[in-house]
Parts: structure tokens; C-alpha cells; sequence
């Protein structure tokens, strides 16, 4: 067997820890964090909501919205939606807001201008992607309850009712 495919082989390991040598460690920054779990979030319960202010319609608006963490004292996105009475869009605007803002989501009336407005809010990440054009769209969606009181009264109801029943049973 002729030596040349050894020597060969010994040529390219050794190429190959030459190559490693030059590989170093570095510590994460935060910034590498963010880039590689891009659902890291400033805060608990942190969120993005698409934002414009009067886009001249709703994929203008998504497309440019800056991608940004909605302020800690915000807890739904907003979006108010103008038409014209043919239905077609003359300004997009979409935000971060309190709960305050949701509270008169619907329609308005085509008015003499022939403009129609309609407002919507929703709860959770990025979830104002679609905007509302009838009473069906313009509503506040919520995935927790607003009122935190009646979930815990509703729970004591729950717990004294089954209570109630363990006794029956047991006498």
C-alpha cells in the first residue's frame, strides 16, 4: 500500500485543526439574544400591536408599522377605520391603547361627507391585523375578563356549591 493517501489524509486533519484554532467564543449580547428568540419581551406580558397613523389604507399601514413593544401601561391594539360610502378606505390608524379607548368600538353613520368610521379593539400580540368595515368587525375582543371581581365571585360560587354537595353526599 503506498503511503501517499496517509500522508494525505495527515495534510488535511491537520488542515482542519488549523481551521478550529481560528473559531473563537464569544459571549451573547443582548442584542444577539433578541435576534435569536425574537419573543423575548421587555416585560411580562409584553405585546406588539401594527401601528400607523391615517395610512391611506390597511396593507400600507402593516407594511410600514414599526416593529416596537407597546408601552407598559397599554394592554390592547386599537384601530380606526375610515371609509367612504362605497366602502373603500381613506385612512388606516392603528395603536397601542388603555382600556379606557376600547370602551366605544362600532360604526358611525355614513355622514354628509359620505364617510363612514368604524373602531375595533382586540387583545394580544399583533392581533389588529385585519381593520373593521361593518358592526360584524367593530367590536372589542378581549381573551381575559374585564372585571376581574365577577371571576373571582363566580369562582367562590363554584367552590361553595361543590362543598354544598360533598356534604349532601356524605350525610
Amino acid at each position: 500500500m503506498e503511503p501517499w493517501p496517509a500522508v494525505a489524509w495527515v495534510l488535511l486533519l491537520s488542515q482542519i485543526a488549523d481551521w478550529l484554532k481560528g473559531v473563537h467564543c464569544r459571549d451573547f449580547t443582548v442584542k444577539d439574544i433578541i435576534y435569536l428568540h425574537p419573543s423575548t419581551t421587555p416585560y411580562p406580558g409584553g405585546f406588539k400591536c401594527f401601528t400607523c397613523e391615517n395610512a391611506s389604507d390597511n396593507y400600507e399601514c402593516n407594511r410600514w408599522a414599526p416593529d416596537f413593544y407597546c408601552p407598559r401601561e397599554t394592554r390592547y391594539c386599537f384601530t380606526l377605520h375610515k371609509m367612504d360610502s362605497q366602502g373603500e378606505s381613506i385612512s388606516v390608524t392603528k395603536r397601542c391603547v388603555p382600556l379606557e379607548e376600547c370602551l366605544s368600538t362600532g360604526c358611525t353613520p355614513i355622514d354628509h361627507m359620505g364617510h363612514k368610521v368604524c373602531t375595533s379593539c382586540c387583545e394580544g400580540n399583533i392581533c389588529n391585523l385585519p381593520v373593521p368595515r361593518n358592526l360584524t368587525d367593530a367590536v372589542f375582543a378581549t381573551t381575559s375578563p374585564l372585571n376581574r371581581t365577577n371571576k373571582l365571585i363566580h369562582s367562590g360560587v363554584l367552590v361553595l356549591s361543590c362543598m354544598t354537595f360533598m356534604m349532601s353526599v356524605l350525610v
